[in-house]
């Protein structure tokens, strides 16, 4: 429209824009319903639009632009100018979308690709790894037990031919032996027993010993499993057993050797018992199994009836083993055996090493001094253990004090026996002791 005026209603106004620039500025501007163009100047107008004022002079150079909705300017045939048309703007989300659905199928697949390729590698190794410890023989005991494994020809070389035999234990004889050109004296024992009972009896032996690293335990160095032969090999015990010392040494110990080898044992066990990562019980604590080294320390040997207690266990089923004169009552009522079992064994060992001699003993001049520990009771009582002493100078509160821990140690009922952590305490005189009940005399 030409000619018009606005007198009011002008918000904003710009110079220097083309008439084009003008009518777009207007269109991109929601509040703008007109713009008035004159001169170069755009003067934007917004609602109401009032006081038009038509110039007629032809001097008056300005043009009214008006905002009109597309509705209105379609023509009869429902078409729109192509030059009012408002241009269409087109998002490609499509070909985005495509690009992340590739990319997470990919991490997908190759994310499974790694598992399936890890998963066929540990498999192989596992069963490589599993023939590999069945043609060696051992189902992965060196690695649990880091031992020497030896070969049957070494351990005969070493024992020239098995020829100085040691002893005899459960289930095989123990061969004196050497190694490093005779450096190193060691002891091996071979299974003579080569049946199921033998082959666990070994096995055993192996878990019990070979995990258990104390200064009161024979130390297990190596083993030896070829075919059907099985053998352990032990560090050499240069002095012998304590069954010696105390029942056919001319010259038994004195009462502070014996006073510091029942502590030995005691602490021993209490490691097996206490200290091991699956509590062990040894099953048959006797002199015999109790060996002395070079410095005299005594050390508990022969794991061969060892009892592991698995987890929580605190009692558990088991044949009859041990040895007769040493074993608990409950081995014959055919119930749980606990770690109370190896305390009997120990009062018994007790009290063989206070006193120097068996507890039964058919080789005296009286009956009522076959059994010991009988005797023992009615000299406490009576205060006469000195006599038993056979003159032997003894500090009398210690020898009362051994004997009292032993005779609790035999007690019949487990639950009257102390625990080796008790024992060791009154034993070192930490823990008050009272006078026990008679025990009754069992030899099974």
């Amino acid at each position: 429209m030409q000619g018009i005026l606005w007198t009011t209603g002008r918000f904003y106004s710009k110079e220097l824009l083309s008439k084009d620039a003008c009518s777009r500025t207007c269109l991109e501007d929601c509040n703008c319903e007109a713009a008035q163009f004159e001169n170069g100047i755009c003067r934007k107008q917004k609602l109401p639009l009032r006081y038009l004022i038509r110039e007629t002079d032809a001097q008056v150079n300005s043009t009214v632009l008006l905002k009109v909705g597309i509705i209105s300017l379609e023509a009869d045939n429902g078409t729109v100018p192509s030059e009012l048309k408002a241009p269409k703007v087109l998002i490609k989300r499509k070909n985005t979308t495509v690009l992340i659905l590739l990319l997470t199928f990919s991490l997908v697949a190759c994310s499974c690709a790694l598992l399936a390729i890890s998963g066929v590698y540990i498999y192989k190794f596992r069963v490589l790894r599993y023939k590999r410890l069945l043609e060696l023989g051992n189902l992965g005991l060196t690695e649990e037990l880091t031992l020497t494994l030896f070969s049957y020809k070494e351990l005969k070389r070493a024992t020239n031919g098995f020829k100085e035999e040691l002893g005899k234990g459960s289930f095989g004889a123990v061969y004196k032996g050497s190694l490093d050109r005779g450096r190193q004296l060691i002891a091996v024992k071979r299974l003579e027993k080569l049946v199921e009972e033998g082959e666990k009896e070994f096995q055993t032996e192996m878990r019990a010993i070979g995990r258990a690293h104390h200064k009161n335990l024979v130390r297990l160095l190596g083993y030896c499993v070829e075919d059907s032969k099985r053998l352990l090999v032990y560090e050499f015990m240069g002095n012998g057993s304590l069954a010696y010392l105390l029942f056919k040494s001319t010259k038994p110990p004195d009462w502070d050797e014996r006073t510091k080898i029942a502590l030995d044992v005691a602490r021993g066990i209490l490691y097996l018992h206490d200290e091991c990562e699956t509590p062990i019980i040894h099953c048959d604590i006797k002199p015999q199994n109790i060996l002395m080294d070079d410095l005299w320390r005594a050390k508990i040997s022969d794991f061969g009836l060892a009892k592991l207690l698995m987890g929580d266990e605190t009692r558990t089923f088991t044949g009859v083993r041990g040895t007769r004169g040493y074993m608990a009552p409950e081995w014959q009522k055919n119930t749980p055996i606990s770690v109370k079992a190896d305390i009997y064994s120990y009062g018994i060992v007790l009290l063989e090493t206070v006193f120097c001699r068996r507890n039964l003993d058919t080789n005296v001049s009286k009956p009522e001094e076959v059994i010991l520990s009988s005797m023992v009771y009615r000299c406490l009582v009576e205060k006469e253990l000195d006599k038993l002493m056979l003159g032997e100078e003894v500090d009398k509160r210690s020898l009362e004090r051994m004997v009292m821990v032993a005779l609790w140690c035999i007690q019949d009922e487990p639950a009257l026996r102390p625990s080796i952590k008790t024992v060791v305490m009154m034993l070192e005189g930490i823990t008050d002791i009272c006078v026990p009940p008679c025990p009754t005399a069992s030899f099974i």
